[in-house]
């Protein structure tokens, strides 16, 4: 037994408050070292002639990563704390182990133990219930549709005439997007995400000039409010982008400071490391990676903090969005977000908080800042396995575990789960435009846990490289549409949406990996059902067995409403397979089958 490699601490990932009271408990040992775990566990007052009185319980083995097994189990402390620790089992030494090491035999001394002292309601993560069951659609308003010539700018390129520049206009607009509105209803979405719609100098709009005035590129505020408005009665919300790590250029604090130089008011709000400060030939205050285009504001200045949460309400209080999305949010000081939270929640408790953190973001979901964050490592996993064929299906399997064990069930239940985005290539591109793997990634993203997102276009394999290619103009033409991926997609939305379970109502775990064959089943379960879903990421036909007792079961495959009766399945080349199984007190299946192909 690898001592070093076990590990456990009564907080974050490991141990936290769930829904209903319950604690959920995970620790961690060496992979394939240990035969059984058990939690052993009671409350720290409770005692009688022998000692602390202690219960346990048989720990399930969680999943699996390169390196580590993660054990976990879920309990209801009576009187809401709790003293516990693990016993553990390597088939030739059983120890116990607890927050002051290894023990061989269970000591009668409650401070050996791990201790979560209370299950504070006020600590519980908390994020808005309707995110779970949210299907949200990326817009680029400058490339999503062009719905008012009368207010492109004045070096407009006719739509989609050209392959995007960095310094591209096509004339996307908010009316643009109202026109479509009935397209995304269609496809199945009901929360859209807009990157920055605020007055700034480029078609990003993410160096702004003014956070409080619509770019007029877009509309105003009138059309701005009839867009929400709009989404809201076909169901859909809204979620703006905030850039408040850093402004534009010409945003009138920067300009009074390159104006007045140390006599402008504004020179606190920057980190201006001399003066005079000059833009050229290289910035002499911090900014967004090193463009002197956007200087990093200083949200430890109250002044500053001000400004910006006036602007967090702002949009909030007079035109009723759902959600910020907060850019480069993880170079922004924690306490900025603390008070962020507690600003925009008390306006509105259900309001969306999804941070951009492409790493490991636990300090930023500890429950005080963030809702979420982007989840670019799933992002980065799914492709390399599906779309670049650069790992197996253990190893992603493996990396994959490692991302969810990372995190509490109940933020991973709200994580921003993206294929492709603004700031990445398109997943068609990175797929070689292979429609099966498009296929593939769109069904394991609408079959994993989170809130899924797609980027705009990427259900019509719309191509391109990294930025600016990326964002290309939305094609409208439907004979220059993929209309079979797009008609997929919509099908698997439905099924997502049509089943409980794959929203985030049940767990989700790998059931079995195949190198050789590269075949993955995993299953999403609650105490009623679950569903077994397999992929076949390979040019081969792959031959499986069912891991439950179909033989002689009669099953359908509700995507063609045939019906079979054998456990085992021939999935062809980028093939799937979905099961539903009914659990029942013998553990038999009753179960209905989805087979593409």
């Amino acid at each position: 037994m690898l001592k070093e490699a076990i590990f456990h601490r009564s907080k974050n990932n490991f141990a936290y408050v769930y829904k209903g009271g319950a604690l959920h408990i995970r620790f961690r040992t060496k992979k394939g070292d240990i035969k059984v775990a058990e939690l052993l566990y009671g409350d720290p007052y409770e005692w009688n002639e022998d000692g602390w009185v202690y219960s346990t319980m048989l720990m399930q083995l969680e999943g699996s990563d390169d390196l580590f097994d993660y054990w976990f189990t879920e309990l209801k402390p009576p009187y809401r704390r709790l003293r516990y620790g693990f016993r553990i089992d390597d088939g030739q030494q059983t120890l116990i182990y607890g927050e002051k090491g290894f023990s061989i035999e269970a000591p009668k001394d409650t401070a050996f133990y791990f201790c979560f002292p209370f299950l504070n309601e006020i600590d519980t993560f908390k994020a808005p219930s309707w995110v779970k069951d949210t299907i949200w659609y990326q817009i680029f308003p400058e490339r999503f549709a062009n719905g008012n010539p009368k207010n492109d700018p004045d070096f407009t390129l006719p739509w989609g005439s050209e392959s995007p520049k960095i310094n591209s206009f096509f004339g996307g607009d908010f009316e643009g997007i109202i026109e479509h509105l009935d397209y995304l209803v269609d496809l199945g979405i009901n929360g859209i995400y807009l990157t920055p719609i605020f007055k700034a100098e480029s078609n990003h709009k993410y160096d702004t000039i003014d956070y409080l005035e619509i770019d007029p590129q877009f509309g105003d505020k009138k059309t701005f409010k009839r867009l929400v408005d709009a989404c809201h009665e076909k169901g859909i919300r809204v979620m703006l982008d905030a850039v408040f790590n850093h402004s534009g250029y010409y945003f009138e604090a920067f300009q009074d400071v390159l104006e007045n130089q140390e006599k402008s008011i504004y020179k606190d709000w920057f980190y201006l490391k001399e003066f005079p400060v000059t833009p050229l030939p290289k910035p002499n205050y911090d900014t967004f990676a090193f463009t002197p285009f956007m200087p990093k504001l200083n949200t430890e200045n109250s002044e500053v903090k001000a400004y910006l949460l006036k602007v967090a309400t702002y949009w909030i209080e007079e035109f009723n969005i759902d959600g910020w999305r907060l850019d480069v949010a993880n170079e922004v000081d924690h306490q900025f977000w603390r008070e962020f939270r507690q600003t925009v929640k008390r306006i509105n408790p259900d309001i969306y908080i999804l941070g951009e953190v492409w790493h490991d973001a636990m300090p930023w979901l500890q429950g005080d800042q963030f809702d979420a964050v982007m989840n670019y490592p799933f992002t980065e996993t799914t492709l390399n396995y599906i779309a670049r064929n650069e790992i197996t299906g253990g190893e992603f399997a493996q990396q994959l575990t490692k991302v969810m064990s990372s995190y509490p069930k109940n933020i991973n239940e709200v994580a921003f789960n993206l294929l492709g985005s603004h700031d990445t290539a398109r997943i068609a591109t990175i797929s070689d435009e292979n429609r099966d793997k498009l296929k593939l990634l769109f069904l394991f993203q609408l079959t994993y846990m989170g809130t899924p997102c797609i980027y705009y276009g990427d259900e019509i394999a719309i191509t391109g490289e990294n930025d600016p290619d990326c964002r290309k103009c939305m094609e409208w033409d439907e004979s220059k549409q993929d209309q079979e991926l797009l008609s997929f997609v919509k099908k698997a939305i439905r099924l997502r949406k049509n089943n409980s379970l794959l929203a985030n109502d049940g767990s989700f775990h790998f059931l079995e990996t195949n190198p050789t064959a590269n075949y993955i089943i995993y299953k999403r379960e609650n105490a009623e059902q679950a569903v077994i879903i397999v992929i076949n990421n390979s040019n081969s036909k792959a031959n499986i067995n069912i891991p439950y007792e179909l033989e002689g079961k009669q099953v359908t495959n509700l995507w063609t409403q045939e019906s079979f009766s054998t456990a085992s399945v021939e999935i062809n080349p980028y093939g799937f397979l979905l099961i539903q199984v009914k659990k029942q007190q013998e553990k038999q299946a009753l179960a209905q089958a989805l087979v593409t192909k």
